[in-house]
């Protein structure tokens, strides 16, 4: 499973690429050759003292110093005919070294509170919503994960596939909101699901006993915030049939993809989960016969209503049979291609569940 968004290592804390290294070695370099090429009455060498600044970017305290000393002695000694700085002139040029070797060493400080930090973040967002394996009992499973606010690994949207009494059963939700405020109801959501997966006969209970947990948090919840609500689609494959079960909680449709054609499963749609509606009683439940290399797409809003530069919706059923013989897999290549039908990726989190059944497994 792929989720967040990618960013270069150096922006999250490691270490800077090797050409941030080599850039003030090379600028060094360059501007004493320069010096030298050039007529004694053009002024280059006190370039050089901007260098111990832009080591900073890229070294340590050490390193950086070290930098500091080289332009010192560079500008400080007239023979090597870079400068012939004096006084006041050096002194300057000091100043700005150790400067500069004291962001170095501070830099470094936040660098390494920053990995500690995410890597903290990573390991509890992780916790929260783990990845989806490869297969789930019979169930052969890929999903794809994109949260809307930067440098994060969950938002508001969730999913999960779990094994059971009853059978396989997945969830796809979208809750209220998104980002890291969402976070506390993703996980009470799927603590939900796990539980009715293990307890609960019938899919419709799963879903009341979500709706319940809402309503439970909405109650102990502040009153700026009174109301929580989500979408969710539940899925379940029975044991021993090659059939699909399939309650919705005003839930966008799941896409069935069949002989290279897609079309949307016709659910009766419930009411979201939270506002008290969604009861066992009132949930209508679906089924839907499976072929042999049918594939069910599940995923949430952040997909269908993504636009492009005209406003036009994502179109999904039309472009997900062209998609599916992409061999990275269906999901990554829906992805993909909404990145570039919105010009650089949808504001909103997505999710995407892309499930298979294995007959007579």
């Amino acid at each position: 499973m792929r989720r967040g968004r990618e960013e270069p290592g150096w922006l999250r804390g490691a270490p800077p690429p090797r050409w941030a290294r080599f850039a003030p070695a090379v600028a060094l370099v360059v501007l004493c050759l320069a010096q030298w090429i050039t007529p004694r009455n053009v002024e280059l060498g006190y370039f050089l003292a901007a260098l111990p600044a832009v080591a900073a970017f890229s070294y340590g305290a050490t390193g950086t110093a070290a930098f500091a000393v080289v332009v010192l002695v560079l500008l400080g000694v007239p023979r090597l005919g870079v400068g012939h700085a004096q006084g006041t002139d050096l002194a300057t040029v000091a100043t700005v070294g150790l400067l500069s070797v004291v962001i170095a060493w501070v830099r470094r400080r936040r660098d390494a509170q920053l990995v500690s930090v995410r890597s903290v973040a990573e390991a509890a967002q992780l916790a929260v919503l783990p990845p989806v394996p490869e297969r789930v009992g019979r169930v052969s499973c890929a999903a794809l994960y994109r949260a809307a606010q930067r440098g994060t690994l969950v938002g508001g949207d969730l999913f999960d596939v779990r094994a059971g009494p009853y059978g396989v059963r997945a969830v796809v939700a979208d809750v209220q909101g998104h980002g890291l405020a969402a976070v506390g109801t993703v996980a009470a959501l799927l603590g939900a699901f796990r539980e009715g997966v293990l307890d609960d006969a019938e899919l419709a209970a799963v879903a009341a006993r979500l709706d319940r947990r809402l309503l439970a948090d909405a109650a102990a919840a502040s009153v700026e915030h009174p109301e929580l609500f989500a979408t969710a689609v539940l899925l379940e494959f029975p044991p021993g049939l090659d059939l699909v079960r399939i309650v919705s909680c005003g839930h966008p449709p799941v896409l069935l993809l069949r002989d290279f054609a897609a079309s949307e499963v016709h659910v009766e749609p419930g009411p979201p989960l939270g506002l008290g509606l969604a009861g066992a009683e009132s949930a209508a439940v679906a089924e839907l016969a499976l072929l042999p290399g049918d594939r069910l797409l599940a995923h949430t809003d952040g997909v269908t209503e993504a636009r492009d530069a005209a406003g036009h919706f994502y179109p999904l059923s039309i472009r997900a049979p062209v998609l599916a013989t992409d061999p990275t897999g269906l999901a990554a290549a829906v992805w993909r291609d909404l990145v570039a039908f919105t010009g650089g990726g949808p504001r909103d989190d997505v999710a995407m569940l892309v499930l298979s059944n294995k007959a007579g497994a």
